[in-house]
Formats: structure tokens, C-alpha cells, sequence
């Protein structure tokens, strides 16, 4: 961590402790991580991930239930991929790591068109990869550095392309029901973690599978929703409060409502309770 100023070190201490509060939270609301817990952290070499093992660390020292933590990247064979950066630091941090070597990126570069979107098979590959490596090494739970603006995110990607109201959840069992896949970070704000990494000097990896896609959903959604924080402040905020309080009964998805058998009041029912919409007065 490079050298602060005082005014520097009091913004990095209100950041750590938000960011850390933000994600004890989430822990807690969700009953992410429980006593003896083996976490799988798994890291990318990206600024969310490298945020979510620091900040798991530091709660770790002060949390009420004891859990281990185990980083584990996944060195998907892309060219150009600086194989020695992860070992390097986590080394330095003294904590248990794996490096899954999986070449991904030859079957997705032979799967998917020259020019069309990589991202949906490559995290599905990266997906089985490390939920099956889960299960070999013991953890209990899988941490993702998923922040609360990527949830925001899927919601409208969801909305948009896919035609249903679902975004990522916080804690979430696989398909298969043998993982438990936890998202620490689901109170934190991307750009909180983007301050902090940049405070952290983190080693940052980028991905270079995809190219910069421009045209990407996921870039026109973030676009929309950077417009519309910028026009109005907290709007981020407050649709991230409404996956947290939704209403089945004001949507329209039978499955989670039973519409078909609502009906009326019988007559003679709690008449008492019955208040005329409009009352006619003789005078």
C-alpha cells in the first residue's frame, strides 16, 4: 500500500470501515457465513474480487463464529496471462490458495462467432470449474465479488432482453444443490471498491478474453444507470431497496401469488369493517 497523507489516510479509514460495515452487514442479513465455515474465495484479478478477500480478512479477525478462508483463481489460458501475479500475493498475505489451470478460452474462442458476446459461456465454464472445485477441497461456501451495482445491473438485464424480474441474490443454493454461493459484497457500491483498490494498489488483472465489447448489454445498461445516478443522485440506491422489498401480490406472476382465488367478501363478513366509498347525506 503506497505512502498516504493524513487528509488520504482519514478518507481510506472512513472507506475501509464502510465498506467493511456494508459487507458485515450483508453477512449477517443473509447468514452468509456461518461457524467452522471453509470459504472459497474466489478471485479473479479484479478490483471487486481483491476488495472481497481484504475486507473477508479483516472481518474474519473480529467476527463471533471462526471460519477458514481458501483463495482459489482460475487461469483460464488466456494469452498474455501474467501467471506468477495471484501466487506472488497471496503468498505475501500468508493464506491457503489454489491456482485451477482450465483452458476455457480455447473452447470459448472455437464455441462462440468472431465478434459476438464471450462472456455468457465463459462464466458458465468458470462457473462449473470452480463449483466442482469446491466440493474437492472441502468448502462450505463460495464467495463471489459481486457489488450491489452489478445486481442493480442484472436486474435490468433481466428486464430488458430475458423478460423476467430476477436479478443476482446475496446467497444463493446451486442447481445441483450442492454449493452455497454467497455474494459478500452485495451492500457495497462499485465505486467505493474502485477507491479502495486504487488505496490498496491492488495487482490488477484485466480480462483480456473479450476485448473492450463495447456493444455488450451489460455495458449499455451500466451506461443507462451512470445517466440516470448522474441526473438523479440515489436512484442506484433506491432500486437496489426495491429487490429487497418486493410485493407479489401488486405483479402479475401466478406462481408466486394466487390471483385466480382472490374473491370479494361475502355479505354479512365483518360488515363493521365496511365503509361506503361514497356516503349520500339528506338534508
Amino acid at each position: 500500500m503506497p505512502e498516504l497523507s493524513r487528509k488520504e489516510k482519514t478518507e481510506y479509514n472512513k472507506l475501509q470501515k464502510r465498506l467493511r460495515r456494508n459487507a458485515g452487514n450483508a453477512i449477517a442479513d443473509y447468514r452468509m457465513i456461518e461457524q467452522g465455515d471453509t470459504v472459497m474465495v474466489c478471485l479473479s484479478g479484479g478490483k471487486d474480487s481483491y476488495g472481497m478477500l481484504d475486507i473477508l480478512l479483516n472481518l474474519r479477525r473480529s467476527a463471533p463464529v471462526a471460519f477458514d478462508l481458501v483463495a482459489v483463481n482460475l487461469d483460464q489460458k488466456q494469452p498474455g496471462f501474467p501467471e506468477d501475479v495471484l501466487p506472488d500475493y497471496l503468498s505475501g498475505l500468508g493464506i491457503a490458495y489454489y491456482i485451477l489451470e482450465k483452458d476455457t478460452y480455447s473452447i470459448v474462442k472455437q464455441v462462440v462467432p468472431e465478434g459476438k458476446t464471450t462472456c455468457g459461456l465463459c462464466s458458465r465454464l468458470r462457473r462449473g470449474s470452480l463449483y466442482g472445485f469446491a466440493q474437492e477441497i472441502g468448502a462450505t461456501k463460495i464467495a463471489l465479488g459481486h457489488h450491489r451495482d452489478d445486481i442493480v445491473e442484472t436486474l435490468f438485464l433481466n428486464m430488458f432482453f430475458n423478460g423476467s424480474l430476477k436479478a443476482m441474490p446475496p446467497k444463493l443454493l446451486s442447481d445441483d444443490g450442492r454449493n452455497v454461493v454467497i455474494r459478500p459484497l452485495a451492500y457495497c457500491r462499485e465505486r467505493d471498491l474502485a477507491r479502495f483498490a486504487r488505496y490498496r494498489d491492488y495487482p490488477i488483472i484485466p480480462c483480456n478474453l473479450c476485448g473492450s465489447q463495447e456493444n455488450l448489454q451489460r455495458v449499455q445498461i451500466k451506461k443507462m444507470l451512470a445517466q440516470w445516478e448522474r441526473d438523479y443522485p440515489g436512484r442506484t440506491e433506491s432500486i437496489f431497496r426495491s429487490i429487497r422489498n418486493v410485493a407479489p401480490s401488486q405483479l402479475a406472476d401466478t406462481e408466486l401469488f394466487d390471483f385466480a382465488g382472490l374473491r370479494a367478501a361475502e355479505p354479512g363478513i365483518d360488515d363493521n369493517l365496511y365503509v361506503p366509498a361514497i356516503q349520500v347525506v339528506n338534508l
